[in-house]
């Protein structure tokens, strides 16, 4: 069955709103906003205004108190507005934490003392279990906590933690053996060897990370922010200085009144980049949240800002672009034989094959000619062997026998075949080259044919590639196949080239090269030996059902253990770079229309000819203040659902991509206001 998503969580949701609209002012804490300096700085300022009005009511200052209060009402509202943004995003998280947190169930444990079906058990709770420890898990029991795989192989079912109804294996041995705690077996047993302590396991280490405790802030979004507080101190100064040149040029002209400090902290907050800096926050978690709606765990925010970056990507071959297991696909007769023939012995040589191969055999014998899996009475499996390389089964006097080319064919000849059908080894090259793999069938010292295994490329990975392949990512395979095999399958899904033979120490290196070059490098890998090379990566993806090397080295997870997943995760990193860049270019194309509002009324009284500068037609001096601060407040709630959801992305070229936004949110967003404080100026001018 296919794999349910979390459900989206709307931003408009009752709950969650009422839920932000409370933390929005727990965040007002001058302890905790101090880490976002901009936001804080309009604090202060609504602490200023606040004092003013308090003054005004007494009679002091030269504002009205009408004033002066509607202009620090909607400065806290400015405060408070930000805070409810970033709180908004996390509630998202808290809210699929709060889901997750209901998979929880206190169990208890069977711990053995050595790794083994027969050693003494003993009952404990999950909670006693410690890093090392060994349980045994049998059908009907859940998993007590993240651990691999040491001996068997079970059916686990992980709805709990994927969501996916369909059960997957878990087994000793290979790139399968990691299991996640809460995860249920459905069939056979297991022995798990626990691999984190409690509270440390990958549910709790998810909670955390969704919840946003433990997110920390990406270069770009540190850059962004020095950039912000770079330019509210520009506008701080410049502010302070318009204070007693106002003074002087009133003393000098011998009209009008001074600038008071009602209108300079007005000035200011609108002028600083409140806008980007109240939902940048914002748009980091909710980068976060959305790759978990793709059933993604980023476990850094850099790795998802890294992720809207890369250009190259490796991804391994078994597993990752095939399904990992190879199937059987066609019969090949050879000598004179019929397929029917062929399908007949093939299925008899693989009855007792429990391996994925052997039973592919048997699903295409019956599904292609009708067949009937029937297991004779007087049958004897011949199993396979590392000596031999060959499997089978007696039955009947007659032996059938299906492995390696060369030992099917000397199977034959110790049986007393004096020859090789002719065109069998034409048969097997032609297989072989094509990338699958070539098992020779025979019975007694008859050659029958060729069964075509062949590694299946999982469904639409062409299409992915091609979308990747737009963004400008280069897509490299990574296989330990020969370069025959690793061309053929390279080819098949359309990768842009390939690396055969490799080793560890060769994804190492390939990926430090593309580094010294200048790339951003991703890679996918589910195997022990894929840690090192994912250890390395910018990205890197670990698929879920891997090993817990893989995983531990990598600070993404993919749920769906789909490696195609990767397109979502560079996409998502670049709405996040692009929503940024666009509100940030929105909220400095605002301040133009801020100038033409508040600045030609600040300054009317000492100097008429600014008249002309007031294109707006705004009513009155303080009316066209008090518009552009609501304006200033108002257009952060407006702009949450962007951060929220984020840009777009478009495949373009960087520059008509460039073009596109600045059209879109650098004229769009210098004409909005220009718009928006004059409807506000309409409506004021009836309280001021």
């Amino acid at each position: 069955m296919s794999r349910h998503a979390p459900e989206p969580i709307s931003i408009f949701d009752r709950r969650l709103m009422c839920a932000a609209l409370v933390e929005s002012f727990k965040k007002l804490d001058p302890r905790t906003l101090w880490r976002n300096p901009v936001v804080f700085a309009v604090e202060i300022a609504s602490v200023i205004t606040l004092i003013s009005f308090a003054l005004a009511l007494g009679g002091v200052g030269g504002e009205s108190a009408r004033f002066t209060g509607l202009v620090s009402l909607w400065l806290w509202l400015t405060v408070i507005f930000a805070t409810f943004a970033e709180a908004l995003a996390e509630g998202r998280g808290k809210a699929r934490a709060a889901s997750l947190r209901k998979t929880r169930t206190e169990v208890t444990a069977k711990r053995v003392k050595r790794p083994a079906f027969d050693a003494p058990v003993e009952i404990v709770p999950a909670t006693a279990l410690r890093k090392g420890d060994c349980i045994l898990v049998e059908a009907g029991e859940l998993i007590a906590g993240d651990g691999e795989v040491v001996a068997g192989a079970a059916l686990v079912n992980e709805a709990a933690v994927t969501g996916e109804s369909a059960p997957v294996v878990r087994e000793a041995g290979g790139d399968r053996s990691a299991v996640t705690g809460g995860t249920t077996v459905i069939a056979n047993a297991i022995v798990v060897r626990i691999t984190a302590n409690p509270g440390e396991t990958f549910l709790d280490r998810m909670i955390s990370l969704i919840e946003g405790a433990k997110r920390r802030k990406t270069p770009n979004e540190i850059a962004l922010e020095v950039l912000l507080v770079a330019l509210t101190t520009v506008f701080l100064l410049v502010c302070a200085n318009i204070s007693p040149l106002s003074a002087y040029s009133v003393k000098a002209a011998g009209r009008g009144a001074p600038i008071s400090l009602t209108v300079l902290v007005a000035l200011f907050v609108c002028l600083a980049p409140t806008t980007i800096a109240a939902l940048l926050p914002a748009i980091g978690i909710a980068g976060m949240d959305r790759l978990f709606q793709k059933n993604v765990i980023a476990l850094s925010g850099r790795a998802i800002e890294a992720a809207g970056d890369v250009n190259v990507l490796l991804l391994d071959k078994t597993g990752t672009i095939t399904l990992g297991n190879r199937e059987a696909v066609e019969f090949v007769p050879v000598g004179g034989h019929s397929e029917q023939e062929l399908a007949e012995a093939a299925l008899l040589a693989s009855l007792t094959d429990e391996t994925p191969e052997g039973r592919s055999i048997v699903m295409l014998a019956k599904k292609r000619y009708g067949l009937e899996a029937v297991l004779p009475a007087d049958g004897q499996a011949i199993v396979f062997s590392a000596e031999t390389r060959l499997s089978g089964l007696d039955t009947g006097g007659r032996r059938y026998r299906k492995g390696a080319a060369d030992s099917t064919v000397a199977f034959a000849r110790s049986l007393g075949a004096s020859a090789t059908p002719a065109t069998l080894e034409e048969v097997v090259d032609r297989i072989a080259r094509a990338g699958a793999t070539p098992l020779v069938v025979s019975r007694d010292a008859e050659i029958f044919g060729v069964v075509n295994l062949k590694d299946i490329i999982k469904g639409g990975i062409q299409e992915r590639f091609q979308q990747l392949r737009q963004m400008g990512i280069r897509t490299v395979m990574i296989t330990g196949d020969n370069p025959l095999t690793a061309a053929a399958i390279a080819a098949e899904a359309q990768v842009d080239d390939f690396l055969a033979k490799a080793k560890p120490e060769d994804k190492l290196r390939l990926i430090k090269e593309n580094q010294e070059q200048g790339f951003m490098v991703a890679m996918t890998g589910d195997g022990t030996n894929d840690a090192p090379a994912l250890a390395q990566a910018d990205v890197a993806v670990a698929m879920n059902t891997g090993t817990q090397p893989a995983r531990e080295a990598a600070n993404i997870i993919d749920l769906d253990s789909n490696p195609t997943k990767l397109l979502d995760i560079v996409e998502v990193g670049k709405q996040i770079l692009m929503t940024r860049g666009n509100l940030t270019t929105f909220s400095i194309a605002n301040d133009v229309a801020k100038y033409f509002a508040i600045i030609p009324a600040m300054l009317l009284s000492i100097y008429p000819p600014l008249a002309v500068l007031n294109v707006m037609q705004l009513a009155t001096p303080r009316s066209a203040i008090l518009s552009a601060v609501i304006f200033n407040a108002l257009i952060i709630p407006l702009l949450v659902p962007l951060a929220l959801k984020g840009t777009k992305f478009r495949p373009l070229p960087a520059e008509k991509l460039l073009i596109h936004n600045l059209l879109i949110y650098g004229v769009g967003g210098m004409l909005a206001p220009f718009a928006g404080i004059k409807v506000v100026d309409l409506l004021v001018r009836l309280f001021v």
